[in-house]
């Protein structure tokens, strides 16, 4: 045999000996996540309590018998973060997340979590993570409905992780950090943004939507400050949906991926309020939220969306209505929101009418065993 083929054939047989696999190194993947903070009046993030109803089914892993998140206060939500794999054949990744400044506080399939009691010092490890594409597992389900399900509805290859099968790794968190985004309103009435990162934000919009009625106005490339007169509510949310799945997709996301993450939050970044929604710099990203993966995929994009919600005077005014129904409607931002009126106005909601807003919002919250079974 000649010398050349003899060492050809050699090196062949010895590859899979040091654990060089040619199929893994064409791996992708693929991770979309929401960042969500409230401003106070001069634009910074304050601290709140995200209370929120039960949207995760009951197989979702967590800690204690509902998620922490009802009673901690946290300066950001970090809302589903999901991870997609694409292989041609089948490849097996270790993954981990590490979230210095948060804590991981529900997760899917089943991970090792690292978390304190602060809401700090987080991290999620998934040792062994089998890509099986042409696999048909019979997924886990709930009977109500739920936030989880839409990110389902890619292309993305079957996962099995400690004898769990799933089309995604699934996270979320809080945590205590910066964000790129100030956002106040100017006694003109005009909105200031300031992007007070070191990068142009690639985009941001200014949404705003009144008792059904809806409007935005769209900045590329945000360097600065910005200020910007209210958007006519002469819009839809199909509209800027449609603008923002085009968005996600040229951020580097697949069309069903970009379709999946508006679906997965169509009721709650469109929802009745004020609020920026900015797509946040990879390289923040990955500050934030440093990624490894052994082996190293060929490709890895990670598309985050920032959330910035704003006390409108619109909104302000409907509050001090008294109104519980209308203090019912501002969710899980009553108790930030209420805070700015007090601060900003001199005034108070209604002592009565208030607390019995938030009882309601907060018995939602904390319903049953916190988790759709």
């Amino acid at each position: 045999m000649p010398h050349t083929m003899r060492a050809l054939l050699v090196l062949s047989i010895a590859l899979p000996c040091f654990g060089v696999d040619p199929s893994r190194e064409r791996v992708t993947v693929h991770e979309w996540g929401t960042f969500t903070t409230v401003a106070d009046e001069n634009g910074r993030p304050v601290l709140w309590r995200p209370f929120t109803a039960p949207d995760l089914p009951c197989f979702v892993e967590r800690f204690g018998p509902y998620s922490p998140k009802s009673s901690l206060s946290t300066y950001v939500r970090m809302e589903t973060p999901v991870l997609y794999f694409y292989s041609p054949r089948p490849a097996t990744v270790s993954v981990r997340v590490d979230f210095p400044q948060g804590r991981i506080t529900e997760w899917y399939p089943k991970a090792k979590v690292q978390a304190g009691v602060a809401s700090t010092n987080g991290g999620i490890d998934w040792d062994r993570v089998d890509i099986q594409p042409g696999e048909t597992p019979v997924l886990p389900v709930s009977q109500g409905a739920s936030h989880y399900f839409a990110a389902r509805a890619t292309d993305g290859a079957p996962v099995r992780v400690n004898g769990q099968w799933e089309k995604l790794l699934f996270y979320r968190g809080i945590g205590n950090f910066g964000v790129p985004v100030e956002a106040k309103f100017g006694a003109d009435g005009l909105l200031s943004v300031r992007n007070t990162g070191s990068e142009p934000l690639p985009l941001a919009i200014y949404f705003e939507n009144r008792a059904g009625k809806s409007g935005y106005r769209v900045q590329r490339g945000l360097k600065g400050t910005i200020a910007w007169e209210a958007p006519t509510l002469s819009g839809s949310a199909e509209a800027v949906q449609r603008e923002l799945v085009m968005e996600l997709v040229s951020a580097g996301l697949f069309p069903k991926e970009a379709e999946a993450m508006i679906e997965t939050w169509r009721d709650s970044w469109f929802e009745e309020g004020t609020r920026i929604i900015y797509l946040v710099p990879r390289a923040m990203v990955d500050s934030i939220l440093p990624l490894r993966m052994e082996p190293a995929p060929a490709t890895v994009e990670r598309v985050f969306v920032g959330r910035v919600e704003l006390l409108a005077r619109w909104r302000q005014a409907e509050m001090l209505a008294a109104s519980e129904p209308a203090l019912i409607r501002a969710g899980r931002f009553l108790e930030p929101f209420a805070g700015q009126i007090g601060r900003t106005n001199g005034k108070r909601l209604d002592d009565s009418v208030y607390l019995a807003a938030m009882g309601d919002i907060f018995k939602l919250s904390i319903r049953g065993t916190g988790c759709v079974k």
